[in-house]
Order: C-alpha cells, then sequence, then structure tokens
C-alpha cells in the first residue's frame, strides 16, 4: 500500500513538472479558457483527490478504525 501512495502523491508532480510540453498550448478551450488554464486547474482538483485518498489509506493502515 506504501507504494501506491507514494505513486499517488508522485503523479501530479510528475505531470506539471515534467509535462509542460504536453499542456503548453490555448487549444482546445473550456469556457473560454485556453488549455493551459483549464488542465491545471484540473490538476488542483485530481491533487486534492489523490492526497485525500492516501490519507484515507494511511488512516486506515495504522489501524484508525473510524474511517468510513
Amino acid at each position: 500500500m506504501k507504494v501506491i501512495n507514494i505513486i499517488l502523491l508522485a503523479i501530479p508532480f510528475i505531470v506539471l513538472l515534467f509535462g509542460i510540453t504536453l499542456y503548453n498550448r490555448s487549444s482546445p478551450s473550456l469556457g473560454g479558457f485556453p488549455f493551459f488554464y483549464w488542465f491545471q486547474m484540473l490538476w488542483i482538483f485530481l491533487t486534492a483527490l489523490f492526497t485525500s485518498i492516501v490519507y484515507l489509506n494511511e488512516r486506515r493502515e495504522n489501524g484508525d478504525k473510524h474511517v468510513q
């Protein structure tokens, strides 16, 4: 489970740091926003989701019975 947690935390870092060539463009636009901006905004929510999953996994591994 530790490996999965590390991978989940590394995905946003790798995509946003090394994937600049993938999202450094203006099309396709979404709601009037160029791809560059809405792609980064999407990753804010995905990073929060991944971090939440890792947090719940860690609590579950440490024996906290109150995780739903």
